[in-house]
């Protein structure tokens, strides 16, 4: 995969050495920025994959949210919930290298750390410097979300306590198909359950499969948080504008 990617953008499976070329210019293609280098990884059959949202402070001294886990598919990020399942064990663990990691990374600010369970173990796999997109679960799940933490570790103001209410879900709202201009149907339908919310991200255009809002809900148990915010995400559609002249 490229050096500095997003949502899988240039990322290839290589099953041999006849994959290399065209993985290499998938890499150089669609990569962030610019770069002759490419990041080669193991591939790893996981039990689960989930985001521990560290917060970094001006005083050293580190803070974490519930972990939140998630589904992705082509490295893009489908769903969310939190909390993830995890032993305290490898809850311990997943703090202690993002910890690890932040402190040599350095600065002020809440990461996005990734990791995989595979067969009990913990394991690091990638880190965003900023708000998480699996994150967003936060601004129903948590009294502080993942912007206000990063915004008050970033201008050094307290953060008292991350507190968790209840158990909450996330679901992508994608775009099935090339559009130029773009309108929402299905917004009124999505919000009639409760504790249950949405975010339109107002981007002007959408190409098919592009992420174009995400839906939030809370639940009595992770199953109905999904199921939940998958039926508001499902309620809406995404639509060419139509102008009156």
């Amino acid at each position: 995969k490229p050096l500095m990617s997003s949502s899988g953008k240039g990322q290839s499976i290589l099953q041999g050495p006849k994959d290399l070329e065209a993985a290499w210019a998938n890499a150089m293609r669609d990569a962030r920025g610019k770069s002759s280098r490419v990041i080669v990884e193991e591939f790893l059959r996981f039990d689960i994959e989930f985001t521990l949202l560290t917060i970094r402070q001006k005083d050293g001294s580190t803070l974490f949210c519930d972990p939140i886990g998630h589904e992705q598919v082509d490295g893009d990020y489908q769903c969310s919930w939190q909390p993830a399942k995890l032993s305290k064990q490898q809850l311990y663990d997943a703090q202690l290298i993002a910890k690890k990691i932040t402190n040599n990374l350095g600065g002020v600010g809440l990461f996005g750390v990734e990791f995989f369970v595979c067969n009990n173990d913990v394991i690091f796999s990638e880190l965003s410097p900023r708000p998480h997109d699996t994150g967003l679960v936060t601004i129903i799940s948590q009294n502080l979300n993942q912007f206000e933490l990063h915004l008050r570790a970033i201008l050094g103001l307290p953060i008292p306590s991350i507190i968790r209410s209840g158990v909450a879900g996330s679901k992508v709202i994608l775009a099935k198909e090339d559009l130029t201009s773009i309108s929402y149907k299905g917004i009124e339908d999505a919000l009639t359950e409760t504790e249950t919310n949405i975010l339109i991200f107002g981007k002007p255009n959408a190409k098919k499969g592009r992420r174009m809002g995400v839906a939030l809900a809370k639940g009595s148990t992770i199953q109905e948080a999904l199921n939940k915010a998958n039926h508001a995400a499902s309620s809406i559609e995404v639509m060419e504008k139509k102008t009156n002249y």
